[in-house]
């Protein structure tokens, strides 16, 4: 297996215009997640840049980025294009796409995501799945449910569907992490598909690899990494960020 990190990032971001320029304890959003991936030592790791301003940021602070066309219309279309780029003669077999707004992801973390699909040659897509962090969780709507079939007890199992909707019983609640490890194979087939209607009904596009038939596995993680995606959500990045010192 010869994996690369890629990392979309893009300043259109609809709740929080800029997102991966903004400062997180005196660095830029996109440089922290950068530096976590790196640490995480999985392959080499750039920025699937959406804006030259982020390119900037990256290459100012030592990392890779590749400028991509701005009108793409999700991070995966931007990773396989960056991945043309990077990789034209296809030596990198495994893609990890790492979310750009999680400035404080652990580097296990992308590990259990590229160990799953070294671990499981069934598994097209792997995945992260975390514990509900409150049970408010089950019934709100932004929180992206996964539903596995997992053995009591396992951490890894096979993804059987993913919603939005109100799950309920007493079985555990696993909330996605949004952190994908695609075979590159997979990967173009996803992304060559137009989107699927359970896609477009639930609004996640996991669920097209699904209906491909693409296999989906998920590791569970101890916590759900912190995402940034509003404003309040940032002033509580910064905030952790000053609890835990300097910049990444």
């Amino acid at each position: 297996m010869n994996p690369i990190v890629l990392i979309p990032a893009r300043l259109a971001a609809s709740r929080l215009p800029g997102k991966p320029l903004a400062d997180i304890g005196g660095a830029p959003m996109i440089v922290r997640v950068l530096r976590q991936a790196e640490a995480a030592g999985v392959g080499p790791v750039a920025v699937a840049a959406g804006d030259p301003e982020i390119v900037d940021a990256v290459e100012a602070a030592g990392g890779r980025a590749v400028l991509t066309d701005p009108d793409l219309p999700s991070g995966s279309d931007r990773i396989l294009a960056a991945l043309d780029v990077l990789d034209p003669r296809g030596e990198r077999d495994v893609v990890i796409n790492l979310q750009g707004d999680m400035p404080f992801v652990e580097p296990d973390v992308i590990t259990a995501c590229a160990s799953l699909l070294a671990e499981r040659p069934e598994c097209d897509i792997a995945t992260l799945v975390a514990p509900e962090a409150t049970p408010a969780d089950r019934s709100n709507s932004d929180v992206v449910k996964a539903v596995l079939a997992m053995p009591p007890g396992d951490r890894i199992g096979r993804a059987l569907y993913f919603t939005r909707s109100t799950l309920y019983g007493d079985a555990p609640v696993w909330r996605h992490v949004g952190i994908y490890g695609y075979r590159r194979e997979a990967l173009q087939r996803f992304n060559a598909a137009p989107p699927s209607p359970l896609e477009r009904r639930e609004k996640l596009e996991q669920l097209r690899a699904m209906e491909l038939g693409l296999s989906i596995w998920a590791a569970v993680a101890d916590a759900a990494p912190i995402s940034v995606d509003t404003p309040a959500d940032l002033a509580a990045a910064r905030h952790f960020a000053d609890t835990i010192g300097g910049p990444s």
